[in-house]
């Protein structure tokens, strides 16, 4: 059977990840770049093999009755990851030194992080992305026009998910206090993203799968 296994965008890896796989209890992980020497898509090919992923939901459905697990994989630009559910799977055994928790350790690719925590998906900006973003944003609070300001929150490039937004919510109000005290006219509120737009993880362009 066929399995689409190479999201053509960052936003579609993180959609696919966050909404398919953590979400239906594909936590454990280990993510690995393809080595600049080898060819992706023949590294997908032996993954794909080795640890049996490309099976029918039928087939997955009789795995987890009988208390075997069941593995995802998923590749954007040469970066990977291998996700598994809990169960046995050879997966565990070959692994084992490599292999993360996302309710613990958040997978992160692209200034995100993906996690599992409260009994859902979680998608964050991750720490140090948010640490920059903010120190950026607020070197510039009082340094530059309100249309200018809000352009950069407007352009941060980053899919709103809630958490996304709470994270750009508090950088908005800080960017504020600092324009308050400077008696400069404050950021509007509208410039921070809000919808989230759902794409097509695996998109065909033309007719013709894109690879990347």
């Amino acid at each position: 059977m066929e399995y689409r296994c190479v999201a053509t965008s960052v936003e579609g890896f993180v959609q696919q990840v966050a909404v398919q796989y953590l979400r239906h209890g594909y936590w454990f992980y280990v993510a690995g770049v393809v080595p600049p020497r080898k060819e992706p898509r023949e590294v997908d090919e032996k993954l794909l093999a080795k640890y049996g992923v490309a099976v029918s939901q039928k087939e997955r459905c009789r795995r987890k009755r009988a208390g075997l697990a069941n593995v995802q994989y998923i590749r954007h630009g040469r970066f990977f990851v291998i996700m598994a559910t809990h169960g046995e799977h050879r997966f565990f055994g070959d692994e084992v030194t490599q292999i993360r928790d996302a309710r613990r350790v958040p997978i992160r690719v692209e200034g995100y992080a993906l996690s599992f925590r409260s009994g859902r998906a979680c998608v964050r900006i991750e720490q140090g992305e948010y640490r920059r973003l903010r120190a950026y944003l607020l070197d510039l609070a009082c340094r530059r026009r309100t249309e200018a300001l809000a352009g950069e929150f407007s352009g941060v490039g980053l899919v709103p998910y809630a958490p996304v937004r709470q994270q750009l919510l508090s950088i908005w109000r800080a960017v504020n206090r600092e324009r308050k005290a400077a008696g400069y006219e404050r950021v509007a509120i509208e410039c921070v993203p809000w919808r989230r737009r759902i794409v097509r993880p695996f998109e065909v362009v033309g007719g013709l799968d894109v690879f990347i």
